[in-house]
């Protein structure tokens, strides 16, 4: 199958549109630190109908070292006590944070949780130094997730095409 990735970027703090405060009873959450067994309970809750496997390929060493990376920060949305969605930054220069995954669990989509937790993702970005926040998704990911970016502001600078084995690769 062809897929075709998107490459966003946001280059400064004003750049962010649409700010959305997140509804009554949400909130995110830094999980700091963040357990092997959280991040693969959050990862695959948020990753599975979109195809998310490369994480799972890790072994529990490989995660672990991973999340005690200076450079990764993860915060997960929380409705009430219920698991939501989350997200995970990765300073991947001096001044560059990437917005490495985000998404929501398939039962909170279209609840109006997305673009709020996209303007806290950003929010976080910047309040960790980043003068340029950048991310990619692609065509298996939700159809909710290119608009829900360019709806906050970020700009796309690339685009590539490549092809996928739904079966055995990872998106």
């Amino acid at each position: 199958m062809e897929v075709v990735r998107t490459y966003l970027e946001l280059n400064s703090s004003g750049d962010l549109k649409g700010a959305v405060p997140f509804p009554a009873g949400a909130r995110a959450v830094r999980r700091d630190p963040c357990s092997v067994s959280d991040y693969r309970r959050l990862y695959t809750a948020v990753g599975a109908p979109w195809h998310w496997r490369d994480r799972l390929a890790w072994d529990d060493s490989t995660l672990r070292a991973h999340l005690a990376s200076p450079e990764i920060f993860i915060w997960e949305l929380l409705v009430g006590d219920e698991s939501a969605g989350y997200f995970e930054l990765r300073r991947s220069g001096d001044s560059e944070i990437e917005l490495a995954y985000f998404g929501l669990v398939p039962g909170f989509i279209g609840r109006g949780l997305g673009g709020a937790l996209l303007t806290r993702a950003v929010e976080a970005a910047w309040e960790l130094g980043a003068r340029r926040v950048w991310l990619h998704t692609c065509t298996l990911d939700s159809p909710h997730a290119l608009p829900n970016y360019r709806a906050r502001g970020f700009r796309e600078y690339r685009t590539e095409r490549y092809e996928v084995d739904l079966d055995s690769a990872s998106s």
